[in-house]
């Protein structure tokens, strides 16, 4: 295996576009109804999206001081690992791999196939559309990361000016008014309770994809300063877009219009344009999901590239092309196993199957901090010993990582609440869907074996080598 590591060329608008380019994908042009269905009143239904955008604010605080205190490729990968133990953070990895990442982005080919088959015209079909995305996307991360996170950048820019458009012309031609009365649609309740949690779960969906910025943080040029600002800026920036979504929604077609439409984006525009309104939302759809996939293919990469440098996946994963300083492999095995989930059809089933074990791994990352806390204080390491050896190289020294590290505001109370948050969306999620968190569940677990063969093997791969 090569001793080079990953080149530091990504800088603060960088990190920036790859938190929101993280987050938002087709789901804010859709979730909406989702939401209206379970609560009614536009009291309700923007209060939830913004506890939704204070949980997210809250998981960005926390990875910023993740992020600082071991600023190397993996992310969330790496703080399981030193928080815990490597086979927690191998079986992140490994339902990752084979389910939540290349689930999610073959559902998302799959989304942006059917708008570009609407938008041009065409006659191909779904399933070849969606792999001809993946793999042009993964070719063009190949590479490098510099020209991974320019496409990505652009695409970010464009998705945001397609909603940013729609709020406007929503606002400006398409009428009706917002009736703030009543503020409840029930009296105050466990049923108003369990509504809200509901909501709560695609809100929570709709937010997530901040973390993955962190997968490149062996890749940013000032860690501890450009990351963990990027991680704010970011998410404050998609919260900003969401409730405007959500307010322009709302003022069109009132809270039973919205729940009553499928497609509440598309109904929007053709309120205010008819139906040329409705083929421009469609276009700046196909161009956010495709932004989306766009930024999974620059970042879940380096998570397998980090399992393999720890000898938990094949050593070819941990090769990095010696012009480029991409890896390769790794993209290239996340590419072709999305292209096989698009194609088979499967997606929304496997992606069912995770929802709780997401939000699981959440609750342990953030639960990660207190770790480093309290080894800080006995220590006055940053990290672990091993992260803080492995993680200065390559940090210019003049870095703002060798002076200070992000510090969560409100920790441990935030930091608490953010862990709880998760634990009630998790139990939500299991009690409402038990039979798909009984799959996922067994999809974790078939990956303990796995582990312990490559934890094995990996004690004799190095005596090998010497």
């Amino acid at each position: 295996m090569t001793t080079s590591t990953l080149p530091r060329r990504l800088n603060l608008f960088d990190a920036t576009m790859i938190v929101m380019g993280g987050i938002v994908g087709s789901g804010i042009f859709i979730n909406p109804y989702v939401v209206a269905l379970r609560i009614h009143t536009p009291f309700l239904i923007l209060g939830v999206w913004i506890l939704g955008g204070v949980l997210a604010l809250l998981g960005a605080f926390i990875w910023a001081e993740l992020a600082t205190r071991m600023p190397s490729a993996g992310g969330q990968y790496l703080y399981l690992r030193e928080a815990y133990h490597p086979s927690v953070a191998f079986l992140y990895g490994w339902v990752l791999l084979l389910v939540t990442q290349t689930g999610g982005m073959a559902a998302v080919a799959v989304t942006f196939a059917k708008y570009f088959r609407e938008i041009s015209g065409s006659t191909v079909g779904d399933g070849p559309i969606a792999a001809a995305a993946l793999l042009g996307l993964t070719a063009i991360n190949c590479l490098g990361a510099r020209a991974g996170s320019n496409v990505q950048s652009l695409l970010m820019l464009l998705k945001a000016a397609a909603i940013i458009a729609m709020v406007v012309l929503g606002l400006w031609l398409g009428g009706g008014a917002i009736h703030p009365l009543p503020l409840l649609d029930r009296p105050i309740s466990f049923g108003l309770a369990g509504a809200i949690g509901a909501a709560m779960i695609p809100i929570a969906f709709a937010y997530g994809g901040w973390q993955t910025a962190t997968f490149v943080a062996g890749e940013m040029r000032d860690p501890s300063r450009e990351l963990s600002r990027g991680l704010i800026a970011g998410v404050l920036g998609v919260v900003a877009l969401y409730l405007s979504v959500n307010f322009v929604c709302l003022r069109v077609l009132g809270p039973a219009g919205l729940a009553a439409t499928h497609t509440p984006a598309s109904a929007v525009m053709r309120a205010a344009l008819g139906e040329r309104g409705a083929q421009w939302i469609a276009i700046g759809i196909a161009i956010s999901t495709l932004g989306f996939l766009s930024q999974g293919i620059l970042t879940a990469p380096r998570v397998y590239y980090a399992m393999a440098r720890d000898g938990l996946f094949f050593q070819s994963v941990g090769w990095l092309h010696p012009r480029t300083g991409a890896p390769v492999v790794a993209i290239l095995i996340q590419g072709v196993a999305a292209t096989i989930i698009a194609l088979s059809g499967r997606y929304e089933q496997i992606l069912n199957y995770v929802v709780s074990i997401d939000f699981i791994s959440f609750a342990l990352t953030a639960t990660s901090l207190f770790i480093f806390r309290r080894r800080n204080a006995s220590t006055g390491s940053v990290g672990s010993p091993r992260a803080a050896l492995s993680d200065a190289k390559g940090i210019p020294a003049g870095s703002s990582y060798n002076a200070a590290i992000y510090r969560v505001p409100g920790h441990p109370y935030t930091t608490a609440i953010f862990v709880l948050s998760c634990a009630a969306i998790v139990a939500s999620t299991i009690w409402t869907y038990p039979e798909n968190s009984v799959f996922g569940f067994v999809i974790l677990l078939a990956g303990i074996p796995v582990y312990l063969y490559w934890s094995h093997k990996a004690p004799r791969a190095s005596k090998a080598g010497k």
